[in-house]
């Protein structure tokens, strides 16, 4: 896997460039994700002193709960980015890539929130809730 990824919002206000290994993929099927995004997060992570993000004043932040918030770009809407405030990485959405070609799908999270409207059956584990090793905000 590549060591460099650049990514950006949709209208390109927002740019960022991580450095350093990434997280597989991580499927999140909460309602807050599903909210959010029309359908479910699905998001890498990285070391907040591997990303640099260029167009900051543009991020709004939503609060979503006490534990976590969440970063989109208040010009065209893209969601971005899933910050938990006690960690020291942040989440990113893996559509904001520019090539994500390299990232692989690794786990679903929170199934038992998922939509009526599809099946999960690629063959990735699966959890309620979340595992143990993926720390989210308390539902």
């Amino acid at each position: 896997m590549s060591e460099m990824h650049t990514g950006s919002c949709l209208c390109g206000k927002i740019h960022f460039e991580t450095r350093g290994p990434l997280r597989g993929i991580v499927y999140c099927h909460c309602s807050q994700c599903r909210k959010q995004s029309g359908h479910h997060y699905a998001a890498t992570n990285v070391q907040d002193d591997c990303i640099d993000i260029s167009g900051r004043e543009n991020i709004s932040w939503y609060e979503a709960s006490t534990h976590a918030k969440r970063g989109f770009c208040k010009n065209c809407g893209s969601v971005l980015f899933w910050k938990h405030n006690d960690l020291d990485y942040i989440s990113v959405m893996a559509g904001a890539f520019d090539d994500s070609s390299d990232l692989k799908g690794e786990v679903h999270i929170f199934v038992a929130d998922k939509g009526d409207y599809y099946e999960i059956d690629d063959g990735l584990p699966q959890y309620e809730k979340s595992s143990s090793d993926i720390v989210v905000a308390p539902s």
